[in-house]
C-alpha cells in the first residue's frame, strides 16, 4: 500500500494496523537518526535503547501528524524522533556534574575571547584564558567533546516549534520571524569560521561523515578533529540560543 493512502486510511479510521504499518514504513528513518545520536552519546547508551526512545517519538508523530498541513512528515518526524531521544537521555542525567561544569567554563571562555578576538585566537589563547596549560585543555576538550555535541542538539530542540512536546505545526508569526533569525544568524557564523571549521561543519552536518573520514579528508589526527568541532559547537551554542 502506497504511503498516501495509507496515511488516508489511518487518520479516517484510527485504526492500529494502519498506524502499525506507517510504524513499519519508517522505522528505517529511526535507525538511520539513531545511528548518528548514537555517536554523539558515544558509550553512555546502548544503540538498542537509543532506536527504542526513537521508536516513540515516531509513534508520537505519526498519532500528531496534520495531513492538511504543508510539512513533510519526515521532516517532522525527524524532529520528534531527535527529540524523544534527547528528553529520555536529559531524564537519565548521563553527564557528571563536573563535566557540565567544565563544558560552560570552556564555552565561556571561547564565547569571551570571540568576542575580543573574532576568530584570530589559538588553543594558546583558550589555554591561557581557562589558566591551564595546552595539555591540560586538550584533556578537557577530550572530556567534554560528547558533552558539546549532545548539548547542540539539545540548544537546537530547544529552539525549534516542533519540540517533541509540542502539538503545534505551524509557526506563530513571532516564532517564525525569530526561527527565521536564528537560522541567519547561525548561517552567518557559519560563514564567518576558519575555511577549516566551515569545511568540518559542512562535512559533519551536511555530508554527514565521520570524524575518521574527516580526518583522512584534511589530513590531520581524528582528535584534532573532535577538538576542533568542540570549538565550533561552542560557538554554535550561543547562536543558537540568540
Amino acid at each position: 500500500m502506497k504511503k498516501e493512502k495509507l496515511w488516508k486510511s489511518y487518520k479516517n479510521t484510527g485504526d492500529k494496523k494502519y498506524k502499525d504499518e506507517l510504524i513499519v514504513e519508517y522505522i528505517d528513518l529511526v535507525k538511520i537518526i539513531s545511528g548518528r545520536l548514537y555517536t554523539n552519546y558515544n558509550s553512555h547508551v546502548e544503540y538498542d535503547d537509543i532506536v527504542s526512545y526513537g521508536i516513540i517519538g515516531l509513534i508520537d508523530a505519526i498519532e500528531k501528524f496534520d495531513l492538511s498541513k504543508n510539512v513533510k512528515f519526515e521532516t517532522y518526524a525527524n524532529i520528534r524522533i531527535r527529540g524523544a531521544v534527547i528528553d529520555q537521555m536529559r531524564s537519565l542525567d548521563w553527564i557528571p556534574r563536573s563535566t557540565r561544569h567544565k563544558f560552560r567554563v570552556f564555552e565561556e571562555a571561547i564565547n569571551k575571547l570571540q568576542n575580543q578576538f573574532g576568530n584570530n585566537y589559538n588553543d594558546e589563547d583558550i589555554a591561557k584564558e581557562l589558566n591551564v596549560d595546552l595539555k591540560e585543555l586538550y584533556d578537557i576538550i577530550s572530556e567534554i567533546s560528547t558533552l558539546s555535541i549532545a548539548s547542540l542538539d539539545e540548544k537546537i530542540e530547544e529552539n525549534s516549534n516542533f519540540g517533541v512536546k509540542s502539538n503545534n505545526l505551524d509557526f506563530s508569526p513571532e516564532k517564525k520571524l525569530l526561527y527565521n533569525e536564528s537560522v541567519d544568524n547561525l548561517h552567518n557564523v557559519i560563514e564567518g569560521l576558519p575555511e577549516r571549521e566551515r569545511t568540518i561543519v559542512n562535512l559533519y552536518y551536511f555530508s554527514e561523515l565521520t570524524y575518521k573520514e574527516i580526518a583522512e579528508i584534511l589530513k590531520i589526527s581524528e582528535s584534532r578533529i573532535s577538538q576542533l568541532h568542540t570549538k565550533i559547537i561552542a560557538k554554535l551554542r550561543k547562536t543558537i540560543g540568540n
